[in-house]
């Protein structure tokens, strides 16, 4: 009879199945504060794409940027906040989701638009909360979205700068 030497299919299976949980739990354990600020960065940044695209499309249908439009029916609340007027006149105009203001109302606080009709511009940004984030080369931006020319002290171009924002235009 002749012996073979060597592991079964499943003997292997199952040690690569351990080093794969045990690599899944290590990248949980490293800094699991930094992972969730990482992931709500993330998010965040996503609306601030989903805004910037909406009021895009919302000036190129109206002709005007949505915060300098009266909301339709008046609003003391929403008036004093030129991101949320800007929200609902979206919303009323049907560029963004009807439920996009409640679904996404922690993270809009967040969030900061400016614009011009005369330039054609609309900026958005936010501030990053994760190390990562902080360190991506774009976020160099006051909160205005104003490039920080005076300051290269921004995290993203080496400096140890941390209330510089991450802007898209």
């Amino acid at each position: 009879m002749k012996s073979k030497r060597g592991f079964t299919l499943i003997e292997l299976l199952i040690v690569i199945a351990l080093l794969g949980a045990l690599a899944v739990g290590l990248i949980g354990a490293i800094d699991p504060f930094e992972q969730l600020k990482k992931g709500a960065d993330t998010g965040t940044r996503d609306i601030v794409n989903q805004v910037q695209t909406a009021v895009i499309r919302y000036y190129s249908v109206k002709n005007t940027m949505p915060w300098l439009v009266a909301l339709e029916p008046a609003s003391t609340d929403l008036a004093t906040d030129p991101v949320k007027t800007a929200i609902v006149n979206m919303q009323n105009a049907g560029e963004l989701r009807t439920d996009f203001q409640t679904i996404q109302s922690t993270s809009l606080s967040k969030v900061f638009m400016t614009g011009s009709i005369a330039n054609n511009t609309v900026v958005v940004c936010y501030q990053p909360q994760s190390k990562s984030f902080k360190n991506d080369p774009n976020t160099k931006y006051t909160k205005a979205g104003v490039l920080w020319a005076a300051n290269p002290l921004c995290l993203g171009q080496g400096g140890t700068d941390t209330t510089c924002y991450w802007c898209i235009q």
